[in-house]
């Protein structure tokens, strides 16, 4: 079977829905592709970290107040483990109600989903794409739906979840950073509401997001030590866990289950495949320390979306639509990335030298206005402000 289209989506979560809803007045013809059931797509065990302009997004998209469980956050406290060195951040000094939230990946997308349904945006689920190829006026798709093979083509194809299919014609960069993240939601006896925490050691980030009764930790350290830590019983991890974090929201009582999976960073390079172009995850796969990966997903949907609804139909796709938008996020998106990837390296050693330096520096972003300002909006806005 052989289908036209002016948009085709590949990737059917939150960043890829994100964008088919601020194209749903466009009068364009757009299909979502989604290769997961909905069983599956509702079993992620992650709590995403939500920035406060992608909140303002998300308000755009009329989305926001439907989603349930959010958890506000209104402070964070960074600091450098075995030094006195530490600093707050405030929604206040920002004047704004929240620097960001945390809520339930089912939960987003259970809003942006049932939003999409209201629309006439086709989406596909269990829609498996084997192949995407770029030619002279458009991108063409094959994918397996409902038992047989179908064919697309579009005048742009938009990559935005996993870029798996670009891999072998297009290899990402990938820095492997010998490290794994442990997720899990616990308890605790002095919990302080709407305070995150982000505390740098030696082996990785340790942060803790307030999320319901307590906290969803994202605690990081080398695959070894990961492992080691799904494997300890509850009492030793939250001992383990007091001992690495410290007395800050007292003692931990409980922990749910826990999840661990490989930290690296992905960077897809410009690709040259007519007609397409990468979003989310699939352009850029982050380290979790200061929560930049989804949210930067979110920008480049809304970026994406003002180029597509200010260029005129013949045009989506051209290489002069491309470049506008790579060009648009070049900015945002390099900053978000050498942002993330400096932290973990200047913060994930045990050199004593740097420990006492990045100590001194943590304390003193606290003593400076400016400088404070400068990293809560680039955690907030991203880059562009």
């Amino acid at each position: 079977m052989s289908e036209l289209c002016d948009i085709a989506i590949i990737g059917g979560g939150p960043v890829g829905t994100a964008l088919a809803l601020a194209l749903r007045e466009s009068g364009l013809k757009i299909v979502v592709l989604e290769a997961r059931k909905p069983e599956e797509q509702n079993a992620d065990p992650r709590a995403l970290a939500l920035s406060y302009g992608s909140r303002l997004l998300l308000d755009k998209l009329g989305v926001w107040k439907n989603i349930d469980q959010v958890t506000p956050i209104k402070t964070i406290h960074v600091s450098q483990k075995d030094t006195s060195g530490s600093t707050l951040l405030h929604a206040l000094e920002m004047k704004v109600t929240e620097l960001g939230y945390v809520l339930p990946y089912p939960a987003l997308q259970a809003s942006l989903h049932q939003a999409l349904l209201q629309t006439d945006v086709t989406y596909l689920e269990c829609a498996n794409v084997g192949s995407l190829a770029g030619e002279t006026d458009g991108a063409t798709l094959v994918y397996q739906h409902d038992g047989y093979e179908h064919r697309l083509t579009a005048r742009l194809a938009v990559v935005a979840d996993g870029g798996k299919l670009l891999e072998t014609s297009n290899p990402p960069q990938v820095r492997e950073y010998g490290q794994s993240a442990v997720i899990a939601h616990i308890t605790c006896t002095m919990p302080q509401v709407g305070v995150a925490f982000e505390r740098f050691t030696k082996q990785g980030p340790v942060a803790l997001l307030p999320y319901k009764d307590g906290y969803e930790i994202v605690w990081t350290g080398s695959h070894d030590q990961a492992k080691q830590m799904l494997q300890w019983d509850d009492s030793t991890f939250l001992a383990e866990l007091h001992r690495h974090f410290g007395n800050g929201v007292g003692d931990f009582l409980s922990v749910g289950k826990r999840h661990s999976f490989p930290l690296r960073l992905k960077r897809a390079p410009v690709t040259a495949l007519p007609h397409t172009v990468l979003i989310g995850n699939a352009a850029q796969t982050l380290h979790p320390v200061a929560g930049q990966g989804f949210n930067m997903g979110v920008r480049d949907a809304w970026e994406l979306s003002r180029i597509i609804l200010h260029s005129q139909p013949a045009a989506l796709g051209s290489a002069s639509m491309l470049e506008n938008y790579r060009k648009s996020r070049r900015i945002d998106r390099n900053a978000g990335i050498g942002f993330t990837d400096s932290l973990v390296r200047l913060f994930s050693n045990d050199f004593p030298l740097l420990n006492r330096g990045r100590g001194w520096a943590i304390s003193a972003l606290d003593r400076l206005p400016f400088a404070k300002k400068f990293v809560a909006k680039r955690m907030m806005f991203g880059a562009n402000g």
